[in-house]
């Protein structure tokens, strides 16, 4: 790993409670991100924990994992030859920095030079056609070649052409489950190869094995990792739409392949490109759409915006939590309108929101947006 003196670096101990806070029930990225604002440290936040969870409502006391459990992880992975790395960190990835919402800590095997080149992703069909995993292989060489990495998930068929296609020049494997977990298990050896010459990633736990519901979340890393996102064949219903979705709401440029009417697998590229996407048919369409962007700044989100003074107003009382509480609904709101309806000051509408989510109580959304959660939905 390469070092540098710039950016901010965790202490070991600070690191524990990192991990300890992100493994925590019903902390994710945002809550997170507000716990450490409104206590200044993962140690002080956990302590205060909960208290936070019985104000939002919640029936019982999430678990945070014990000093010796965060250890436990920490020395697996260091057993792995991984290590994890904190946002703000000069090796945690540029592009998925500015997301909204990043992860706090990314388990990370391989060499983080892969994250200073401009990065690309590429996905699409498991079941892949021939035709499909000759282009992705392809397009991975040919972005390679012109100074790119390439991104994907290390699935079955379009994914595994895209890895293999740029191990030579960078390329960066996002997995659902721990990093000691690759699924499809028949590609643990281009895991390894992938971690040899580039990088794999996780945001989560080691031993994690990978279920339905997981997969949601590493294509949104895939497309936080990258300027850009191709997809190449994809059916009407899956992952790939997903992970061009977010890219979208990313503010990321979506390309397409497109296919022959008659083949399932195309349709959903086909349907891309009919709601904007960038038509691809050679590596010069992706890298002329990129070349204004390379060297630029992503677009920043507004949650990356200066944090709520939380000194300048007092706690929320029980009336402010009703007052928000009938504000919110199953419909997705912005965090704006629920300040200006209320008329609660932002600390206090900041506050009542994380009460709510560390109980489980609240959904987040793309674009900053929230509602309460409700189950069977």
């Amino acid at each position: 790993m390469s070092q540098s003196a710039a950016g901010p670096h965790l202490s070991d101990r600070q690191r524990l409670h990192w991990l300890r806070l992100i493994r925590t029930p019903n902390v994710g990225p945002a809550s997170f991100r507000g716990l450490i604002e409104r206590f200044g440290s993962a140690e002080s936040a956990i302590e205060m924990l909960p208290e936070l969870m019985m104000a939002g409502g919640g029936n019982r006391q999430a678990r945070v994992p014990s000093v010796a459990e965060a250890e436990a992880e920490m020395e697996l992975a260091r057993k792995f030859g991984a290590r994890f790395v904190a946002l703000g960190e000069h090796d945690y990835p540029q592009a998925l920095k500015r997301i909204d919402n990043p992860p706090p800590l990314l388990a990370v095997k391989g060499s983080s030079d892969v994250f200073g080149l401009p990065p690309v992703a590429i996905v699409g069909a498991r079941n892949a056609s021939l035709a499909g995993i000759k282009m992705a292989r392809l397009l991975a060489a040919e972005l390679g070649r012109n100074g790119y990495s390439v991104i994907s998930g290390l699935a079955r068929g379009i994914d595994t052409a895209a890895h293999q296609g740029s191990l030579a020049t960078g390329t960066v494997g996002v997995l659902a489950g721990g990093l000691n977990r690759p699924y499809p298990p028949e590609n643990l050896d281009l895991s390894n190869e992938i971690a040899e010459r580039g990088a794999i990633v996780s945001e989560m736990p080691f031993d994690w094995e990978p279920r339905a519901q997981d997969f949601p979340r590493r294509n949104r890393v895939i497309a936080g990792l990258s300027l850009g996102l191709v997809v190449v064949e994809a059916a009407q219903r899956s992952g790939s739409l997903i992970s061009a979705r977010l890219a979208g709401e990313m503010g990321r440029l979506v390309f397409a392949v497109p296919g022959s009417p008659l083949d399932p697998r195309a349709a959903g590229t086909n349907g891309l490109l009919k709601e904007g996407a960038t038509l691809v048919t050679e590596v010069g369409d992706i890298l002329e759409a990129l070349s204004p962007l390379v060297g630029g700044q992503p677009y920043v989100p507004s949650s990356l915006e200066e944090p709520p003074d939380y000194a300048a107003t007092p706690p929320p009382a029980d009336s402010d939590r009703a007052r928000l509480a009938e504000a919110l609904g199953p419909v997705p709101v912005e965090i704006d309108e629920l300040i200006r309806h209320t008329g609660l000051h932002p600390a206090q509408v900041f506050m009542i929101l994380l009460e709510l989510d560390l109980a489980g109580k609240l959904e987040r959304h793309s674009g900053g947006r929230v509602s309460l959660f409700e189950p069977g939905l």
